[in-house]
């Protein structure tokens, strides 16, 4: 078990990150939600406190920091009240632009990169299709040689900020070989004829936007080939573990939110002359929701500190993600039991947290698959 790898360097940053949630996005989030979209202006304004680009070189724009300030990040973001906002940033943040980071040329770290972490473009990472998601080697989307580069045909779909993005980062076919073989990564310039967007309707993260999207000869140019032609798989491998332990911290950070909401609803409802917190019952139900908690964020914490120690932690990463999912969803859900008909209201958010914490055990690998992947690496 590795210690708790924060410092109190990390600490501040914490403080003002949570500051910035509490002040300037969960007074919105209302709005936001009901009007099924969140401004872009949050993207800039995040920019502007340096949260866009914390684990990136200052050259471009970043803070020059480390995965830790990125994990600090995602867990206080989870405090926001939405997880439509917090997939949004942290999509961007944490799965699309690493990617050109890690492969990008110098070039395209100058396009693309920079403008991402100033908050002047948004990213998305575009890999699922109709008919392949967490089996990524179906992908059927093509690109086809063209002079100066090629034209891609073919569908993306459930792309966290795949309607405002002005670019994406996606994969396709650009040989006719099955399986892994044959598939590259292309940066799409979203403004052009051949790309549209049309918003998909979801069960939660209402204020964020989800797409599917349509690529009709999208013409990609020669320099915006990311990586090695047909070696895509790689990159789709590469992000995974960052991606599934942002999920584990995301987590972890809105359990904690609603039982924070939860402790404070039981001590001030008073029922039969005392308050909630008086019987027994739902006292012994929070201690228990208190130790899940506890359990999940040991073990994305001790995931993350090897995962920065540069260990191959795919063990420790992936059982932290299926853990953690589980978990948020059950544990809210006993939130939401806790309030009562008030938990049934939109009112007290709760109801909000237990819809957008349902698709945890589904994006980013599924519970089935995390557990194929411990089945092999266990060497069951």
């Amino acid at each position: 078990m590795h210690p708790s790898p924060f410092t109190d360097e990390h600490d501040d940053l914490r403080a003002a990150v949570r500051r910035f949630v509490e002040t300037e996005l969960r007074p919105n989030v209302r709005e936001w939600e009901d009007a099924r979209w969140f401004p872009d202006a949050v993207f800039h304004r995040a920019a502007e406190l340096g949260f866009l680009g914390l684990k990136y070189p200052e050259e471009y724009g970043g803070q020059g920091g480390d995965h830790l300030h990125d994990a600090v990040w995602t867990e206080e973001l989870a405090r926001c009240g939405s997880g439509g906002v917090a997939a949004g940033l942290g999509a961007h943040t944490g799965i699309a632009t690493p990617p050109i980071w890690k492969f990008g040329t110098e070039d395209q770290k100058r396009r693309y990169l920079a403008p991402a972490v100033a908050g002047e473009r948004i990213a998305a990472l575009a890999i699922t299709e109709p008919d392949a998601g967490s089996d990524v080697a179906a992908i059927r989307a093509r690109a086809t040689r063209v002079d100066g580069g090629w034209t891609v045909r073919g569908a993306k779909t459930y792309i966290t900020n795949g309607v405002r993005a002005s670019f994406l980062v996606t994969a396709v076919k650009t040989t006719g070989e099955g399986g892994h073989h044959g598939l590259s990564f292309l940066l799409v310039d979203t403004d052009q004829p051949g790309v549209s967007a049309s918003p998909l309707e979801k069960m939660g993260w209402h204020a964020g936007d989800t797409a599917l999207i349509a690529l009709d000869d999208a013409f990609v140019p020669e320099e915006n080939l990311l990586g090695r032609e047909n070696e895509g798989f790689a990159l789709i491998m590469a992000n995974f573990q960052w991606e599934r332990l942002m999920m584990a911290l995301g987590a972890v950070g809105a359990m904690q939110d609603a039982y924070d909401r939860t402790v404070a609803y039981v001590k001030r409802r008073n029922a039969f002359g005392r308050p909630l917190s008086g019987f027994q019952a739902l006292r012994h139900k929070l201690v228990d929701l208190a130790t899940t908690i506890h359990a999940g964020r040991c073990t994305t914490h001790d995931a993350l500190a090897r995962f920065v120690a540069g260990e191959n932690a795919i063990r420790e990463v992936t059982m932290a993600k299926l853990l953690t999912q589980r978990s948020a969803f059950e544990v809210i859900d006993a939130c939401l039991q806790l309030h009562g008909g008030a938990g049934y209201m939109e009112e007290h958010e709760i109801e909000r947290m237990a819809r957008d914490a349902r698709l945890g055990s589904i994006g980013g690998g599924t519970d089935e698959i995390m557990r194929e992947i411990l089945g092999k690496v266990l060497d069951l």
